[in-house]
């Protein structure tokens, strides 16, 4: 049986087969999308003048305490981000560093892998109750004696699946983390890291930095298991039957309406079945989707004509897809992916290196011989954080363009 951690990165993968059964006729009624139930905490919401903010801009700060992680500080800063449609939102980011540890030691900004679309899963919580633990990275990083900042990378919506407003959030928290004199880093390294959906996240970070945020300098980016072309996903796997990760997938739909309202109505095309279950997990995290969604498949849940016939739907993939970014990262960057990976193809990973290589980035790409999605993020992330460790000490960065 394939383990949970498995089936919680699936995160494209299994989403598409969602998009891929929906249908594109016009519905007899009209269904708004279903957002999560907004957080008690007034620490969260937006504030009434976020207009009047730039990008990275603090909002408010505190300091959490935590058991889960002794020997540590941790700070959470709300700050003001930018969504896909070009709109100010709120967004967290959540800081962990040793205690009485000196000023300015090396930042990373680690986007952690988020599978969910309650609020109360994202790291800015879920670090704080043990949802999210991120057993590969995030100990290994803080091991290594640097500030770790988990940004919520899915946005104050928690719409999963949104690549290019990771992208976005993960900037402005490195501006944020820069601003907050409490943390004593304004003049601190900063690289990324992430895997999966969080290197989805961290790839659009590296590759928007030199246009969204020109003024944050970054020495160095670690990327593995990106989802770089999610038409090219959606298009392979067409419409799926009943599986036992389908909930993933449909829930990344959701995520992805969300940010999309008015390009990908999924809720307008969804049966009662649907509605049903896409009102019963809005507000769950991965275990209780993937639990909840077994019992589905996406011809249950909505009619038969393909969501993928429709352009407009499939202009959202593409702008999603780091494949048809023009853009190229001016940061070094780490990129690995498993050669024979079935979630997240290993062909337009390769592309996109090849794109970068051409366009004299610099890149250390390594193509593992791994077909399972977590193998790989174990197999190259010791490797990833030496990569960062060594752009940290200011050791010119290897390539094998």
């Amino acid at each position: 049986m394939e383990s949970l951690a498995r089936r919680s990165t699936t995160f494209m993968a299994l989403v598409l087969a969602a998009l891929a059964a929906a249908t594109v006729s016009a519905p007899t009624t009209s269904s708004a999308p279903a957002y999560p139930t907004p957080l008690p905490d007034p620490f969260f919401a937006a504030p009434a003048d976020i207009n009047s903010t730039a990008p990275g801009d603090v909002l408010a700060s505190r300091r959490q305490d935590t058991w889960l992680l002794p020997g540590h500080e941790v700070w959470q800063i709300k700050y003001r981000s930018t969504n896909s449609a070009g709109k100010p939102i709120p967004a967290i980011t959540t800081v962990v560093k040793p205690v009485n540890a000196p000023s300015d030691i090396p930042v990373l900004s680690y986007q952690v892998i988020v599978n969910s679309l309650g609020l109360r899963c994202a790291p800015s919580t879920g670090l704080m109750t043990g949802e999210i633990s991120d057993v590969l990275g995030l100990p290994a990083a803080l091991a290594r004696g640097w500030a770790v900042a988990i940004p919520d990378h899915l946005g104050p919506t928690s719409a999963y699946g949104a690549a290019r407003l990771g992208g976005m959030i993960t900037l402005d928290g490195v501006r944020a983390v820069k601003q907050l004199p409490e943390l004593r880093l304004s003049d601190s390294p900063v690289a990324l890291a992430g895997y999966s959906g969080g290197g989805l996240s961290t790839a659009w970070a590296a590759a928007m930095n030199s246009t969204y945020a020109p003024d944050v300098e970054l020495v160095g980016v670690a990327q593995g298991g990106v989802p770089a072309d999610i038409e090219e996903m959606a298009l392979g796997l067409g419409q799926m039957d009943r599986h036992p990760g389908f909930g993933l997938g449909f829930a990344a739909a959701l995520g992805l309406e969300r940010e999309y309202p008015d390009r990908l109505p999924i809720s307008d095309q969804l049966n009662q079945v649907g509605l049903a279950l896409r009102d019963e997990l809005k507000d769950e995290c991965v275990a209780m989707i993937f639990a909840k969604g077994q019992a589905y498949g996406a011809a249950e849940v909505t009619n038969s004509t393909s969501l993928l016939q429709d352009e407009t739907a499939r202009g959202v993939m593409r702008e999603n897809s780091l494949v048809n970014y023009s853009r190229v990262p001016t940061a070094p960057v780490f990129m690995w992916q498993g050669v024979g990976d079935q979630l997240t193809p290993y062909g337009a990973v390769a592309a996109t290196a090849d794109r970068y290589c051409k366009a004299g980035a610099s890149l250390m790409f390594r193509g593992y011989p791994i077909a399972e999605h977590m193998t790989t993020a174990l197999v190259g992330l010791p490797e990833a954080l030496q990569y960062l460790e060594d752009r940290f000490a200011g050791l010119p960065a290897p390539t094998n363009c």
